[in-house]
């Protein structure tokens, strides 16, 4: 693959976080299911914002942090998604931009502004998600550059976009450049109440376009409505070329035709779980798109995810390359 250009291009959602500590009886007063995350218009992104106690701004989006932690590690990542001329979206953009990634989409200088998702982090590090997606629902099929995924290795879709007006016919544009030019297609599935909405659709587009399926021990068993993990990963290999899943403390299996790869979680005092799967994919991807074996690629996964986790906010704060050295020589 010498004539890429990109290792990974990430099509997601362009998304501010704003984080804050919060307790379980404010998620209990305020109605928030722990864990999960909840799309919500402006005037509730108001008032929730008005009831949270002190934030910090971070840039986030699920699929942007896996660029993100992409080009932390070295590896040459772009970016696609919609943002507003506005201060959240000038933050965004110089953010991602200044990680090494490439990021060209087009600015929308009218309707909704740029996305910000409310993320309140309990005592335990669990972290509820509050998203008013704002100018992401302005993301086009036409926003994909057939030329931009032929010079990329994986094409990586992040589930939540399918929440977008245009999310499936971006999904499906992805997809059929990424064939066209003989490239893979990665998704994760992002979240099991996201699972839950569209899981026919995306049964039929696992089946029928994805080679590198990403998702949680939730997520996977709520795709398949199966009870065991063991049965979900089952049926996921059956789907797909690759299947890598995370199961929190316990780690990851990464599966591929009979193989199966259990990888150790990295021990690590947890702060903040935000960002964990966007970085464990962006180790995995990284990995995968220099020629690792699989094992060692849900290492890197692992230990991009450590770092994550270690710290408030999405985005990588160690050096990951440094870090990897570090632990694995």
């Amino acid at each position: 693959m010498s004539d890429t250009k990109f290792d990974v291009l990430a099509v997601g959602n362009a998304i501010v976080d704003v984080l804050a500590e919060a307790s379980d009886a404010f998620l209990q007063e305020q109605e928030l299911v722990k864990g999960a995350m909840r799309l919500i218009d402006e005037a509730e992104a108001d008032t929730l914002y008005a009831a949270m106690g002190p934030g910090i701004e971070v840039s986030g989006g699920s699929a942007a942090n896996t660029a993100a932690g992409v080009a932390a590690l070295g590896g040459r990542g772009a970016f696609v998604g919609r943002v507003h001329d506005d201060s959240l979206g000038k933050v965004f953009a110089h953010d991602i931009r200044a990680q090494g990634v490439s990021f060209e989409s087009e600015t929308a200088t009218s309707g909704p502004q740029t996305a910000r998702c409310l993320v309140l982090v309990t005592p335990d590090a669990q972290r509820t998600l509050n998203t008013y997606l704002g100018a992401c629902v302005g993301l086009r099929e036409a926003d994909i550059e057939p030329a931009e995924v032929a010079a990329s290795k994986v094409v990586y879709l992040e589930g939540y976009l399918w929440d977008a007006p245009e999310g499936p016919a971006i999904f499906a544009s992805a997809a059929e450049a990424a064939k066209q030019a003989g490239r893979e297609v990665a998704m994760t599935l992002s979240d099991p109440f996201c699972v839950d909405r569209h899981r026919a659709a995306f049964r039929d587009f696992v089946v029928g376009s994805v080679d590198i399926l990403f998702a949680n021990e939730d997520e996977v068993k709520s795709l398949y409505e199966v009870e065991t993990f063991d049965a979900a990963a089952d049926r996921a290999v059956a789907d797909v070329q690759v299947a890598a899943l995370t199961r929190s403390e316990k780690g990851s299996v990464i599966c591929r035709d009979g193989e199966r790869h259990a990888v150790d979680a990295r021990p690590v005092k947890v702060v903040d779980t935000t960002g964990a799967g966007d970085l464990y994919a962006a180790g995995f991807l990284y990995g995968y798109t220099a020629g690792e074996d699989l094992a060692r690629a849900g290492t890197y996964g692992s230990i991009c995810a450590g770092e994550v986790i270690g710290h408030l906010g999405a985005r990588p704060r160690a050096n990951l390359k440094a870090l990897i050295a570090e632990q694995l020589g």
